[in-house]
């Protein structure tokens, strides 16, 4: 296995570079052909509960969906996370993501609405909140029940933001209690959009290049061009 991971890099390196001819790679077959099953998630019945994926979306195996949970195209739920429609109703539109660790629950009736392209950082908590379009939670914040975020907000880090508050559109929220402290720009959003533009493209690479492996022993010489080239692809928010 070990030594298939190694030839499907070495391939994707030469197929970067151009020093793969067309007519070769033609012929080349996929290394380990994968059934869906194969990365999909831990996906339970819960009752009559069913969830609803679309095939264009990615559960990580390491990530738990149940009962009453409806996701859109091309979503990326990362290793980790819990998305427990057991007491009410999960809806998560098209392009979202919800990364490692996060976990996405309610009281009991409640249904948690995660609009087209919201992104949920690393350890995040949703808890019977409304998340309006394109807005970004940031990594370990946690939202409350019946929270409603208007379109494109942006939610700081670590901010906890308490029951039953409801936000305007583009609003920058930090703190614990959080609160409002100015207007996302145009620069902001345009800077949260690309960083989910990748995580839309997420779920299409892990169908096609993602699969179990041995790891190597040694660092193989190209992986320094390959770590250059992901650098350039999106860069930090500047301070300031």
């Amino acid at each position: 296995m070990a030594s298939s991971g190694l030839l499907r890099l070495f391939l994707d390196y030469l197929k970067e570079y151009g020093l793969l001819k067309k007519s070769i790679l033609k012929q080349l077959k996929p290394i380990h052909p994968r059934k869906d099953s194969d990365i999909c998630g831990m996906i339970y019945q819960f009752k009559s509960f069913i969830p609803v994926i679309d095939p264009s979306s990615f559960i990580h195996p390491q990530a738990a969906v149940t009962g009453h949970v409806i996701i859109g195209k091309n979503v990326y739920v990362g290793p980790g996370a819990a998305i427990r429609g057991d007491w009410g109703k999960i809806i998560i539109e098209d392009g979202c993501n919800v990364q490692e660790n996060c976990t996405i629950h309610m009281f009991p009736g409640t249904t948690v609405h995660l609009h087209e392209s919201s992104h949920i950082g690393h350890g995040a908590v949703i808890h019977g909140a409304s998340i309006g379009r394109n807005c970004l939670i940031g990594m370990n914040a946690v939202v409350m029940d019946d929270v409603v975020l208007g379109d494109e907000c942006i939610v700081g880090a670590l901010s906890f933001i308490k029951a039953g508050v409801h936000f305007n559109r583009r609003s920058l929220i930090v703190g614990n209690p959080a609160q409002v402290i100015r207007e996302v720009s145009d620069e902001m959003i345009a800077w949260k959009t690309q960083g989910t533009a990748l995580y839309q493209q997420l779920p299409g690479e892990m169908h096609q290049a993602f699969e179990p492996c041995e790891p190597l022993r040694e660092v193989p010489d190209f992986y320094h061009a390959l770590h250059e080239e992901q650098q350039q692809v999106y860069k930090r928010w500047k301070k300031e």
